[in-house]
């Protein structure tokens, strides 16, 4: 009963942090990178599959509804590109990871589809870190906030704790919280700039 409840604490975080980027989008506060949020859903997806093939149970429900999720945020996204600019470096990250998402499947390993998902989605990150360097008012800290913490009740919530189960939601954990403290850092940096 304990994993159950972890498990669906986790989905309710989840759905809540998503609820809020997404009306957060609508009002015109955020501004997602659809390049981003691409592979972010498309890497969710396959670690959702991974940990379910490695026993996750119910801890890898949390991954599938983010995988879910965060396709609908993609199309949002897309179709609200305009509000931001798409660099060079952002197409090349973009690309490289779109390229590199196949090799998990000739590896025929679930560990090693998880250390590419990984390096990936660690990778993927680019496009909204750097736009949020620029323009740190442009992300919703809250939802970074959600997302680290439900995969932290997804790492509790795991029936089967291994390398397969537990690197994807561990590397999410740290890449949202350091996205975060990066966020606030710049917000902070940019405020007193303007006090000046």
């Amino acid at each position: 009963m304990e994993k159950e409840l972890l498990a669906l604490f986790g989905i309710i975080i989840t759905l809540i942090g998503y609820a809020a980027y997404i009306y957060s989008i609508f009002k015109g506060d955020t501004k997602p990178h659809p390049f981003s949020w691409f592979v972010f859903a498309t890497l969710t997806a396959i670690g959702f599959f991974a940990q379910l093939s490695d026993g996750g149970g119910l801890g890898a429900y949390i991954t599938g509804v983010s995988a879910l999720i965060s396709y609908i945020v993609t199309v949002i996204a897309y179709y609200r590109r305009h509000q931001i600019h798409i660099t060079r470096s952002d197409w090349i990250t973009f690309i490289a990871c779109l390229a590199t998402i196949p090799i998990w499947m000739v590896t025929e390993s679930a560990f090693w589809s998880i250390i590419l998902i990984t390096l990936i989605d660690t990778a993927a990150f680019y496009p909204t870190f750097r736009k949020t360097w620029f323009d740190p008012k442009g992300e919703l800290p809250f939802h970074y906030i959600t997302a680290g913490s439900k995969y932290v009740f997804g790492l509790l919530a795991l029936e089967n704790f291994t390398t397969i189960t537990v690197l994807y939601p561990l590397s999410l954990v740290l890449t949202n919280f350091m996205f975060l403290a990066m966020l606030y850092y710049r917000r902070w940096v940019i405020n007193n700039h303007a006090k000046k």
